[in-house]
């Protein structure tokens, strides 16, 4: 009698406004349709289980590499400074180029076409991945490839996920090769930059000199003068090493302007320098270095004679002034160069993995077992909804309604 007395009660149809749902009313709705619960939730497990077996095992290998380290200048500054006073324009230069976290760079370089082109050259990577274009076979690399910027330790990691452990090693050992190869024909730091950029100067110095010593020997042969007293020869020395410092000096300012506004102390302080050693040149009596085809040649001093092998040796002379200027500021760079680091530095080698990484078959049958339990629950209570529904006389039409709507007879 109690238990048919319960079960009328639950038949019984409540208003809407008068419904009341408690703890107890879903826990009874989860109990009386268990079974939905329990079916649904082994057959998505039983599904999980076949699929996570069917997927193939992948493996990731994991490179990690320290960067280029951007630091200051203290070798090239002390060099150059004892020579021609360009220990400032280090200095500076270190502080106008240096970036808020430098490894965002190597990040971008790494990340950048030229390496993945040559990545996918190397290892045949549009017949592995069966791509008909590059930028496909592009974007399937970058897929399985992932690089990790570490800010707390300040390494760059290289993580390759593929289907065989062998290859996953391989490339990304590769990757870090062909990172080293093309950053090696970049100018990265600081010192690589000024290093560049005084080889330019140093090179198209080393051919000037060349051809003012031949210049000097076939006028040598023309005139039959071998040889200035000393005192035309001490003022022609003088004079050209005034105009090689100008030269040097004017060097420097370049250098200066493409990283310092025209407001930096040390830029003005350099083009005063320039002024005094252009002032310098007047005083000495030689034509303005401004004048075309200035020989720079004390006037007054030298017969008709001799002038035109007096202006070849002092081509020679200013061209190994300017030479011997840019050879030292040259190697001061190669050493703040050799000194910062000029190329990345593989602190753990790829090894082939030894275990899987993905598929996690654990986690796909647990996911399978939340979701079942999640969709069966879920479904109790849009049925046991339905039902109240349907039980109440004053909704039935409008349920009846829908339905012809969802499944219209013909």
């Amino acid at each position: 009698m109690i238990g048919d007395a319960e079960r009328a009660a639950d038949r019984e149809y409540t208003a809407p406004g008068e419904e009341e749902v408690s703890l107890l009313e879903l826990l009874l709705v989860v109990a009386r349709r268990r079974r939905l619960i329990v079916r649904l939730t082994v057959g998505l497990t039983l599904v999980s289980i076949v699929v996570s077996l069917l997927l193939p095992n992948e493996y990731t290998a994991t490179t990690s590499i320290l960067p280029p380290q951007q630091g200051g200048s203290s070798a090239g500054a002390a060099l150059m400074a004892q020579f021609s006073g360009l220990g400032s324009m280090a200095s500076l230069a270190g502080g106008a180029l240096g970036l808020k976290n430098p490894n965002d760079l190597q990040v971008a370089l790494l990340k950048s076409e030229t390496v993945e082109d040559a990545m996918i050259d190397h290892f045949h990577l549009m017949n592995l991945y069966h791509a008909r274009r590059r930028s496909e076979a592009r974007k399937k690399l970058e897929k399985v490839v992932e690089i990790e910027n570490g800010l707390k330790d300040g390494l760059i990691r290289i993580s390759v996920t593929d289907r065989d452990p062998q290859r996953a090693a391989e490339l990304a050992n590769g990757y870090v090769s062909e990172f080293k190869k093309f950053t090696s024909t970049l100018a990265v730091t600081e010192a690589s930059q000024r290093r560049l950029f005084f080889e330019q100067q140093l090179s198209q110095a080393k051919d000037n000199l060349a051809s003012a010593e031949e210049d000097l020997k076939r006028t040598e042969q023309k005139t039959g003068v071998l040889q200035l007293d000393s005192q035309d020869r001490a003022l022609i020395e003088a004079v050209a090493q005034v105009r090689a410092q100008i030269a040097a000096k004017e060097v420097q300012i370049r250098a200066m302007q493409s990283f310092a506004s025209g407001e930096n102390p040390d830029l003005a302080m350099a083009e005063q320098e320039l002024q005094g050693l252009k002032a310098e040149e007047a005083k000495m009596g030689a034509t303005p270095s401004g004048a075309s085809n200035a020989p720079l040649v004390p006037k007054g001093v030298m017969q008709e004679s001799g002038l035109e092998y007096v202006r070849k040796l002092r081509d020679v002379k200013y061209s190994e002034t300017i030479f011997d200027l840019l050879a030292r500021q040259y190697e001061a760079a190669k050493v703040d160069e050799a000194r910062q680091g000029a190329v990345a530095q593989v602190v753990d080698p790829a090894v082939v993995p030894d275990h899987h990484s993905s598929p996690k078959r654990a986690l796909i049958v647990l996911g399978a077992v939340f979701l079942g339990t999640f969709l069966g629950v879920l479904w109790s209570f849009a049925a046991e909804a339905f039902a109240k529904i349907a039980r109440n006389p004053e909704e039935q039409p409008r349920l009846l309604a829908l339905r012809q709507s969802l499944f219209p007879r013909k």
